[in-house]
């Protein structure tokens, strides 16, 4: 038996094509708490950011945000937080000041970059988010950090931040956090704090950063439009987030 549901955000619950949260999207969460099953975002984004998207307006059960490095239950309430510290941290910030590639970090409560160039300003457009703010490192906690970088640069951020776990989200950015991060972590923490097994959960997801929450899963979807990379970590693959991916694989499943 299926007790809770675990969906990535950008390219899963949101199309940037669209620009929206499909109705058959909408149905099958509703169809689900209907059920009493428990539906929990799992994203790279902070509150902030999920406050502007199309997914604003559904109660979730709770929210696993920035890769597992903040936990909020339904009320926004801190469940659990891993920020990034040591040498990691000074690396990071090094490479923010030093602004020779964008560097975003975030906050609990604010995300800023230290520099804009138009990989910034495409990225941005293809996850249907505002350009962010410039700002200075004021000394607060980091739970994530976000380079824009093309493919091919992560082997150089990983020899500068051996401690900590670098994945892809855009062909132009990467998220950074600490190794023992990431959103299966999150996940794990969640079900162990709701006496919930991991056979007793389903997710979805289409990027990088998906792959060890898809594998962790009891049963891990892969949406159509997911990397190749992701597909093959799945243990199904549904249609894209454009063709009512969530739902027919619900259906599939018969959770729904």
């Amino acid at each position: 038996m299926i007790k809770a549901v675990f969906f990535d955000v950008d390219g899963t619950l949101v199309s940037h094509t669209k620009r929206e949260v499909s109705i058959s999207t909408r149905k099958a969460v509703s169809r689900l708490k209907e059920k009493g099953i428990r539906c929990v975002v799992a994203t790279g984004r902070y509150m902030g950011e999920l406050e502007k998207l199309p997914v604003r307006d559904i109660a979730f059960d709770a929210y696993i945000t920035l890769n597992g490095q903040l936990c909020l239950d339904q009320h926004q309430s801190l469940l659990s937080g891993s920020a990034l510290t040591g040498a990691d941290r000074e690396q990071i910030i090094g490479l923010f000041q030093k602004k020779e590639i964008p560097i975003l970090l975030v906050e609990r409560e604010r995300m800023y970059i230290n520099f804009v160039n138009r990989e910034v300003e495409k990225t941005q457009r293809d996850i249907s988010s505002d350009v962010p703010d410039t700002g200075e490192n004021g000394g607060g906690e980091i739970y994530q950090a976000i380079a824009y970088v093309e493919k091919g640069r992560e082997d150089e951020l990983k020899r500068i931040l051996p401690n900590c776990r670098i994945t892809r989200w855009n062909n132009r950015a990467v998220d950074i956090i600490s190794r023992e991060g990431g959103k299966a972590e999150g996940i794990k923490q969640y079900l162990k704090e709701n006496n919930i097994l991991p056979q007793e959960t389903m997710a979805f997801g289409d990027g990088e950063n998906d792959i060890e929450m898809l594998e962790c899963a009891g049963i891990g979807i892969a949406m159509g439009n997911a990397e190749d990379t992701v597909k093959k970590s799945a243990d199904y693959v549904t249609d894209s987030v454009d063709d009512d991916g969530i739902e027919k694989a619900l259906r599939r499943f018969q959770i729904i």
